[in-house]
Parts: structure tokens; sequence; C-alpha cells
């Protein structure tokens, strides 16, 4: 139900619901809006006032997710809030800031979010560059200096594969680029063992070919010493888990939480696990401090466009993860957290339901 009426203050949400979309993230990323919300509203919401999503399915679809932003700034919603994949959120901002419309952005993290500074668009995810060199440095810390990479066609993992290639190379390390687009699954282990490789980063999509490359790779004799390795976060999800099984363990990715939960966090994983009816992973944790940061602003700053804009920088809220505040960090373009917290975490071997920590940033 979608209220025009001004009775509710509106954020417009925007989710991956349906393929290609990642529909996992986009299920955690909303369960964790829709519990922020229901937060807000049972503690007075904003100055009296419902707060109110409405959702749109970006299906992964930079195009729709454009279009999204355009009906939503129709409709009347104050700010837009959500989105996953890194060049949808692109789409995203870059319509936002056309048209003047407040973009908190909680999960992409792409450098480039928009091509100008920008005063319309947040960022609660942090950037590419930031958390994929804590990644590299995990990499050299665990004595890899022969790294290939399996990577697909999008500016999302292009810009990984330079990230990586950059600051290993300023370590002694290499990076070797396995072009997913002519090589089967298979083959990549040819290649692995060719380059000497002693890790194996997934830098394609879900479940495929990512599921096929893990499965070569570990029934593959010559590769038994090989670490797969997935910065982007895939094994975060059960589904990882129901795909690959015991072959999806030990693969170590790039998580956004910090090595306790306060009492706020601890509340909320709660009663996210409730909705969720499993264990939420941080993009749920990323939902609810969009919505938390949000209905401050709101408070304290009404509902008008331009004066949610002015507040990026005077937010100081205490999120699930931490105290959020947003600031001008060099080479982005939008207000960035810097930092959330960033773990390198995989799936224990012997209890693939179990998170172990590998590494902090």
């Amino acid at each position: 139900m979608e209220r025009t009426d001004g009775s509710s203050v509106q954020i417009g949400a925007l989710v991956p619901l349906t393929r290609p979309g990642w529909v996992e993230a986009g299920r955690h990323l909303l369960a964790g809006l829709e519990l922020a919300v229901r937060d807000v509203n049972d503690t007075g919401g904003i100055a009296g006032r419902p707060l109110e999503l409405v959702v749109r399915d970006t299906a992964a679809d930079p195009q729709r997710a454009a279009a999204a932003v355009d009906e939503l700034a129709r409709l009347g919603v104050a700010a837009l809030a959500g989105e996953y994949h890194s060049v949808v959120a692109r789409a995203a901002a870059t319509r936002a800031d056309a048209l003047g419309l407040p973009f908190l952005c909680s999960s992409a993290v792409l450098d480039a979010l928009t091509e100008q500074p920008t005063d319309w668009v947040a960022r609660l995810a942090p950037a590419q560059s930031h958390g994929w060199r804590i990644y590299a440095d995990f990499l050299l810390g665990a004595g890899h200096r022969r790294i290939a990479v399996a990577a697909e066609p999008s500016v999302y993992w292009a810009s990984g594969a330079r990230v990586l290639r950059d600051h290993l190379a300023s370590r002694g390390g290499t990076v070797v680029e396995l072009d997913m687009r002519a090589l089967a699954p298979a083959a990549v282990c040819d290649e692995l063992v060719g380059n000497r490789a002693t890790a194996l980063l997934l830098l394609v999509g879900h479940p495929e070919p990512a599921v096929s490359i893990v499965k070569s790779v570990r029934r593959d004799q010559r590769l038994a010493e090989v670490m797969i390795g997935a910065p982007a976060g895939q094994p975060e999800f059960a589904e990882w888990a129901r795909s690959l099984g015991d072959d999806g363990a030990a693969i170590p990715f790039l998580r956004y939480l910090p090595e306790r939960l306060g009492p706020l966090g601890a509340r909320v994983e709660t009663a996210l696990r409730e909705r969720l009816a499993e264990a939420p992973s941080f993009v749920a944790f990323e939902g609810y401090d969009t919505v938390a940061v949000l209905a401050d602003v709101l408070r304290s700053h009404g509902a008008d466009r331009a004066r949610i804009a002015e507040a990026w920088p005077h937010v100081v809220v205490a999120g699930t993860r931490g105290r959020i505040r947003f600031s001008r960090v060099p080479g982005i373009g939008v207000r960035q957290w810097a930092w959330p917290p960033i773990q390198v975490v995989d799936r224990d071997p012997a209890e693939p339901d179990r998170f172990r920590v590998l590494h902090a940033g």
C-alpha cells in the first residue's frame, strides 16, 4: 500500500529482488530496511508521522534503476535508500544527483559512484579501493605473491582487479587475469598450474560461473594447495553453502562487521534472524543502518530534499556497527562513511555455518 496523501514520510528503496539480481542479497537488504522502519515507527515515527518504504525491484538492471528513481521522485519520496549492485547504484546515484533527490547508498562499493562530486549522495559501504586493499594485505600476510583472478567483464570487476594489481605490485606481488569469456571453468585449472599461482580470486557472478570454478579447482589434485578467495563476499550468503557444501568453506571474503556487535547491533541481529529465518548477513545490517541515518536526518532537518542533502556532513548516528559520520574522502565523489569495520573471514571447514575471522582492517 503506497500512501501519497502526505500522511506518511516516504523513502524510496532500491533493492534487487529478482534475477539476474542477487536475490538473496536483496532479501537481506530489504529485511534490514524494513526492520529499521518498524523500529522508527515504534518510537514515534518522524515527528509523529509514520515512516514508509516505497520499494522498487532493480533486478540488477541500471536502466530499470534509473527509471525507478524517476518514478520515486515523481511520487514525492523524501530520499532514496538501498541498492546492492555497484553498477546499478551508479546509475541510480547519477539520476538522483540530476534530479536533486538525496540518496543514501547502502551496499554498493564502486569508488566512482558518481562521475563528479555531488552533495546529494552519501554512502555507508566502504569504497572498493579501501576494502580490497585490506584484502590484498591479507593475501600478502598469508604468503601469496602470485595471484590469479578469474574475471568477467564489468566496471566493478575491472575496478577490483586494478586495486589488487596496483596494491600487490608495489609489494612484490603479481596478478594474472583469466578472462572468463574465453575460458571454461575446467580450463582455469590448467592456467593456474601454468602460472604457478598460489591463490585464485573469483571476480565473477554467482552462482555461475563461480560455483563451477570452485568445484573444478577443488577436484584438481594439482591445485590442492591453491587458496580460492572471493573478495566481493559471495560466501557470506547461505545460498553459497547450499550450492557448494564443504567445497564452499575456506574461501576468504570481505565482510563489513565489527569483531563484536554492541548492544544495538546484538538486538538488531536477533530481530533480523527472526525475520529472515537464518543468520543475517552484513548486508542486512547495512540496510538497517541506512534507515537509522535517514530517520535521524528527517527528525532533525525535516523532509525537504535540499535540507536532507545539506545534513550529510552533520550526521552522527549510532549504527549497528559503530558510529556513523560522513566525510569527503579523496577520490570519492560522494559523502562517505570512512570507514565501517572490515573483516576478512571464511566459512570454517569443520563447521561451514560458522565464520572464522582471518584478518581485520
